[in-house]
């Protein structure tokens, strides 16, 4: 099946600490991708898979359809590779489906950004109180996911690159910052992202008619 992303990828780029601008000098280099399966092979019991890891290290790539389904959903992890500032491999469809990224944008993202980041903040603070340990990097991404869910619904685009706030970011990662410091910004930034939900111009639900004609569009492309 690894054939499917080797052959059929329509857009690859590089995403996690070199695209947020945090990383050194031994970070990884995470891929991630998108890949059409030919429309031919949904007609078989055995429909192509969903995802698929490899063929390189650290890459993971979606099918066509449920990255456009995970997307609607304002799944953080899925919106940030349509909006890397490093694409690797990019297709007709893949520039397609750039060009419709903001279709998948909603009033949703208040949830997933702040849901995702809360999660990690009690994640964190459960482990502190049970080993004395504190996951530093952990912590750091919660405070990121923030900053970007904020921003997005300020300005409708998906922020990456953070490298503006690596010094203070990777201030968090390394410990430097006292925890009260740290829960403390992220307070902060709950509360700006309150109000940044209270007064989006996103719309209330994603764009799925458009969605669906960009989901449509590729299946008839790849029919041969």
């Amino acid at each position: 099946m690894i054939e499917l992303v080797e052959r059929h990828t329509v857009l690859a780029v590089v995403v996690g600490s070199r695209a947020y601008g945090l990383h050194g000098p031994d970070s990884d280099h995470d891929r991630r991708g998108v890949y059409v399966a030919p429309t031919r092979a949904f007609w078989h019991l055995e429909k192509p898979p969903t995802h698929l890891d490899g063929p390189a290290a650290e890459q993971f790539s979606w099918e066509f359809e449920r990255l456009c389904e995970l997307a609607l959903q304002s799944n953080p992890t899925v919106l940030e590779v349509l909006w890397s500032p490093f694409v690797e491999t990019i297709t007709e469809d893949g520039r397609q489906l750039l060009a419709s990224r903001r279709a998948f944008l909603s009033r949703r993202v208040a949830q997933t950004y702040g849901g995702y980041a809360r999660d990690q903040l009690n994640r964190v603070a459960a482990r502190r109180e049970r080993t004395g340990e504190t996951n530093h990097k952990q912590a750091m991404h919660m405070i990121r996911l923030l900053i970007a869910g904020v921003h997005v619904l300020r300005t409708g685009e998906i922020l990456v690159d953070v490298r503006h706030l690596r010094d203070r970011l990777l201030a968090v990662r390394r410990g430097d910052l006292m925890w009260e410091s740290v829960t403390g910004w992220a307070e902060d930034l709950l509360a700006e992202l309150a109000e940044a939900a209270a007064t989006t111009t996103l719309p209330e639900q994603p764009d799925r008619h458009a969605v669906d004609r960009l989901l449509t569009a590729v299946r008839e492309r790849n029919l041969s």
